[in-house]
């Protein structure tokens, strides 16, 4: 059965900025992504050691900064537990604002263009809230931000709590209700829990999966059935609730979901998955029941990530595009690192409803 768009007119996240030109979660490119017509930019956010939010994918930066060029910092490279896997690498959290913001953003995706790196600043939470609130989207809207709040519960181990500093700075940038134009995202659920306790924003609750089997079945387990990070959510192990990712794909899961969420950001095979017999032959399958299960309990739909490397996609025999599919699945919204392709398929499938 066909299940309605929440948004009448699907929206476009500006997966953390223009990614396919800009070296993620720059000022640069979450202006770019406006320009290009998104309405929403999308900073991940992890904490620095003197407790300030800043835009990064990860708390570990060699991959996406010039840290590991610079001597001044050779001592801060250092391995720590993150959500139960031992990562060595350079945290955000043992650095001071002033000391980060001497580093400069590098291009993570080796095949993407590499000749904006090592000249943009990581950005603050903050100037990123007065960059949305100084401009509009294309179409007229104030810009939205969808920032994702990062491992909390490993950010709590190392003291630095991150749920009460970014509900202080949303409330005090005017970020109250619903009618706000922002989306705070998480995977773990105590966090989300909590901010609906102590806000009336949008919240999302992001889910993922251990990976996909030839048939196009998720797991969520490694293969001997032990944790795996992509899963289950982190603070679920430390609670040592047995839920995985796999539950909130059921109708008991996403009911679960509506008591302190306004939507579901899936990995896209919860929506759409795809079968293979070989790399070179990549079936894609008929949409699940995912979306109408999260409509039916009022709950928007906005997987992620949509992005030209994923060539899985590219011996797709209907012809359809990638966006085609899941716009015709009815979700809401989706993450994209290819902003201009996002806003065309979406104006496109609106054409074609009219």
């Amino acid at each position: 059965m066909e299940q309605p768009q929440i948004h009448n007119t699907p929206i476009v996240i500006a997966h953390r900025g223009a990614q396919f030109l800009y070296p993620e979660h720059t000022m640069e490119g979450y202006k770019k992504a406006i320009e290009l017509g998104a309405d929403f930019i999308e900073p991940d956010l992890v904490m620095t050691k003197d407790g300030v939010l800043v835009a990064r994918h990860e708390p570990f930066i060699s991959e996406t900064t010039n840290v590991s060029e610079l001597p001044e910092y050779a001592d801060r490279k250092t391995t720590k537990m993150l959500d139960g896997v031992p990562v060595t690498d350079w945290f955000v959290s043992d650095f001071t604002l002033s000391e980060l913001k001497t580093l400069r953003a590098r291009q993570s995706w080796e095949e993407r263009t590499h000749e904006y790196d090592d000249f943009f600043k990581i950005p603050t939470f903050e100037e990123i809230i007065a960059f949305a609130k100084a401009h509009k989207t294309t179409s007229g809207n104030p810009v939205g931000i969808y920032p994702e709040l990062k491992h909390p519960s490993f950010h709590e181990s190392l003291g630095l709590a991150m749920e009460d500093i970014f509900l202080n700075q949303i409330t005090k940038a005017g970020y109250v209700d619903k009618t706000s134009p922002i989306f705070v995202q998480c995977f773990e659920v105590s966090t989300l829990q909590y901010i609906s306790a102590r806000s009336d924003v949008r919240l999302i609750q992001l889910i993922g999966a251990a990976g996909i089997s030839s048939n196009g079945d998720l797991h969520f387990t490694k293969e001997d059935g032990s944790y795996d990070p992509e899963g289950q959510p982190y603070d679920f192990i430390l609670s040592k609730d047995a839920r995985t990712y796999s539950y909130f794909a059921t109708e008991e899961g996403i009911k679960f979901v509506s008591t302190y969420a306004d939507g579901i950001g899936p990995w896209k095979p919860f929506v759409i998955s795809y079968s293979k017999a070989s790399k070179e032959e990549v079936e894609v399958l008929a949409p699940t029941d995912f979306v109408a299960l999260a409509h039916k309990h009022k709950l928007e739909v906005h997987p992620y990530t949509f992005r030209k490397e994923d060539t899985l996609w590219s011996n797709n025999k209907s012809g359809a595009t990638e966006y085609q599919l899941f716009f015709e699945a009815g979700v809401d919204g989706v993450f994209s690192d290819y902003t201009k392709d996002a806003v065309s398929a979406r104006n496109k499938f609106l054409a074609s409803k009219d």
